[in-house]
């Protein structure tokens, strides 16, 4: 498999197929492909994933690829501006995601949920309480609001960041939420009740916006009560269709 990502605040990744080459990808993300690509929904790995995979935020159906007669192509795009990026999947690592970072994959990549297992993410973690994993061997695609950061950090070294700008991390980096400091600064500070802490070894990524931080910031220009305008409304209709697919 071969793949292009294009674009710069609204990418698309262009998959390139050989003959008998499978992806899938969350349902409603492919934005074309070639006539002789092949695609079928499916409920891969039972009901049980299917309806984790709800709880996550994605679909419990998804989409599968495959070309028939040669090479084929397919493309995906995220539901809302921001970046796409491949991860590389070895055997024995696996790559953890907020809900709905899931864009597409190889066939041999598995999407599941990871509930994270500390009380204080538990009840505290908001966006963080239900992940995704992402195991096996291959490449997977995932999406995010905004820009990416990416840290590589070391054994013991640790990064604080907003809970909702958390995209992903390695399957090493630990995981935890903690109470922003201070009584003033918790209810003032305009950060949240609290933070995510990612420890090392291994890789981060963060997103620059957040898909909630994007809705308010585009709130004030939308029509209020029975206001309407063309552009206002359209512009409320993307952003609509964006969180309610989150």
């Amino acid at each position: 498999m071969k793949y292009k990502i294009t674009g710069d605040n609204l990418q698309v990744v262009t998959l390139e197929l050989s003959s008998g080459e499978r992806v899938y990808g969350e349902a409603g993300a492919m934005v074309y492909m070639s006539p002789n690509m092949t695609m079928e929904a499916k409920m891969r790995g039972g009901l049980r994933k299917a309806i984790g995979r709800k709880f996550a935020g994605e679909t419990m159906f998804l989409t599968e690829f495959c070309p028939t007669g040669g090479e084929g192509l397919v493309a995906f795009g995220g539901n809302a501006p921001g970046t796409i990026k491949e991860i590389d999947i070895a055997p024995g690592k696996e790559f953890i995601a907020q809900k709905d970072a899931f864009l597409c994959a190889e066939d041999s990549i598995e999407l599941s949920v990871a509930f994270q297992k500390k009380l204080g993410a538990t009840f505290f973690g908001g966006e963080g309480f239900i992940l995704e994993r992402l195991a096996g061997t291959g490449s997977v695609f995932i999406h995010a609001c905004g820009d990416f950061i990416e840290f590589d950090l070391q054994q013991g070294q640790s990064m604080k960041v907003d809970t909702g700008s958390v995209v992903g991390w390695d399957g090493t980096v630990g995981y935890d939420i903690q109470k922003v400091p201070g009584i003033k600064t918790m209810f003032f500070g305009g950060e949240g009740l609290f933070m995510t802490t990612l420890t090392g070894p291994g890789k981060i990524i963060i997103q620059s916006m957040t898909l909630h931080n994007l809705a308010a910031a585009l709130a004030p220009f939308l029509p209020q009560g029975g206001e309407s305008s063309g552009t206002a409304s359209v512009v409320g209709g993307l952003l609509d269709g964006a969180l309610r697919s989150r």
